[in-house]
């Protein structure tokens, strides 16, 4: 088994429980629809989530090339794993109360949802400049694209509807530079 492998394993456990919570809170949606009110900004946002998932899941198969791995480099892609994973757990509301509100959810504790977006952001430069010895300008940007995004939702959660296409615009950015 190499390092890389090895690495792997715990960032696959907590990006597939990431999957599997958001896929779950969809299918507990799809059946509680009566009491759902649905909104499409809180669509795009879970969709932008699990792109996020399988993004980080995909960029971490280059890292194989990685032939010498650190302690901080682990540390690093469990916590962006970590950070992934609360943003999938806090996307969506889980179908407890008589109406379910969406928008709503977006606007209040999915925020959650968005700080822990702007956490994995932080973390980007990181792995783009240590870890991929990316340009450092791009690496810088981008990320910093993301975590604008996520403290635009965090602080001014009425402009949700309005910021989740465009950040949905964002990732499709991110999934095509990092494909």
């Amino acid at each position: 088994m190499t390092q890389h492998e090895y690495v792997f394993v715990a960032v696959s456990i907590i990006l597939g429980l990431a999957m599997t919570r958001l896929l779950h809170t969809v299918a507990m949606l799809i059946r509680a629809h009566l009491r759902v009110v649905f909104h499409w900004s809180s669509a795009v946002w879970g969709l932008c989530i699990m792109a996020y998932i399988l993004q980080l899941w995909w960029v971490g198969w280059g890292l194989r090339e990685l032939t010498v791995w650190d302690f901080s480099d682990f540390l690093v892609l469990v916590a962006g794993s970590i950070c992934v994973y609360g943003a999938a757990e806090m996307a969506l509301p889980v179908p407890e109360e008589e109406q379910l509100d969406l928008l709503a959810h977006s606007r209040g504790l999915g925020r959650l949802s968005a700080v822990s977006m702007g956490l994995y952001f932080f973390m980007g430069p990181y792995f783009n400049l240590a870890m991929y010895d990316n340009p450092i300008l791009p690496a810088l940007i981008m990320p910093s694209i993301g975590v604008l995004f996520v403290a635009v939702i965090v602080i001014r959660p009425v402009l949700f509807p309005v910021i989740s296409p465009v950040f949905g615009a964002y990732t499709l950015a991110i999934l095509y530079l990092t494909a």
